[in-house]
């Protein structure tokens, strides 16, 4: 198998898992050639450098019976007890409406196969981009986006799940909207011209080496996809939550996540452009993005 360059490797909401005891970064993302239509399934692709990637090996390929054919997108992967499980959004056969639901391997490479019963996002929600958070009491939660095409103003909310990853506890509980960042302008949408919308996409939490929690999400500045930073006043999931006064990232990026090189450096990764089918990974050192103030 020849080595790919990230050049060369077409990935949209790309999620790496470093395994320092094997010295290998494991990459996620929507790798579908057209992630707007018909979904194939997933591909991972492996390095030890970041710069050099062998690939694409198929982690997850949907069966006869499941629940969706569209929109196969930004799968996350986590280890958490004795498996590995994938979070990622699809459009569901029976309303087409987007959700998230919860795969599962036992392997970083799969095969991923259907944990949760279909989407565990509400089933009449359009929603997306769901994101495993585990609290200091060890509870686990979901954040995801209610999509702007539903309410106009996009929402990232968050809810509690069962221990065992398979269903959700309560209700959604609401974080932010996509507005009360003032970085954010509405996104014009030849779909929607005369509404006002904006949009919430990828949510990421990450908690700093200084203990403060914070949130990596995206959304729109004249119509170009950008990074922004929030940040929990009180260090909880349920906040409240203050927004960076500027982006993070403007250059026609976003869907971010953070990880810690083998070496010890904090990185950003990232898609960019935000066109098919021309989106490739990044990777970012941020210095001063776990513990320098948001505002």
């Amino acid at each position: 198998m020849s080595l790919l360059t990230i050049k060369d490797i077409q990935i949209r909401d790309p999620f790496i898992v470093p395994r320092e005891e094997e010295g290998k970064y494991y990459m996620y993302g929507s790798t579908d050639a057209n992630i707007w239509g018909k979904g194939t399934g997933f591909d991972a692709y492996v390095s030890t450098d970041l710069s050099n990637w062998e690939g694409p090996y198929p982690v997850f390929r949907p069966g006869e019976n499941f629940f969706a054919d569209n929109n196969f997108w930004a799968p996350e992967v986590y280890a958490y007890k004795d498996k590995y499980y994938m979070f990622a959004t699809f459009r569901r056969r029976d309303n087409n409406l987007l959700g998230t639901a919860i795969l599962v391997s036992d392997q970083l490479l799969g095969p991923f196969t259907l944990h949760s019963d279909g989407p565990v996002t509400p089933k009449e929600w359009s929603s997306l981009d769901g994101s495993l958070h585990v609290d200091e009491q060890g509870i686990p939660w979901m954040i995801f986006c209610h999509e702007w095409q539903q309410v106009g103003d996009g929402e990232v909310c968050a809810v509690r799940l069962s221990e065992d990853l398979y269903s959700t506890l309560g209700e959604p509980i609401l974080l932010f909207t996509a507005s009360e960042a003032a970085w954010t302008t509405p996104y014009i949408s030849p779909r929607y011209p005369d509404t006002k919308n904006y949009v919430t996409d990828g949510p990421y939490v990450f908690r700093t080496n200084k203990g403060q929690l914070r949130m990596l999400w995206a959304s729109f500045i004249d119509n170009t996809y950008a990074l922004g930073l929030a940040e929990s006043v009180t260090g909880e999931i349920k906040g409240p939550w203050v927004q960076a006064n500027e982006a993070l990232y403007r250059n026609d990026g976003g869907h971010g996540m953070v990880f810690r090189t083998f070496e010890g450096k904090l990185l950003l990764a990232l898609h960019t452009p935000n066109n098919t089918p021309d989106e490739r990974p990044i990777f970012l050192e941020i210095k001063g993005l776990e513990n320098s103030p948001i505002r």
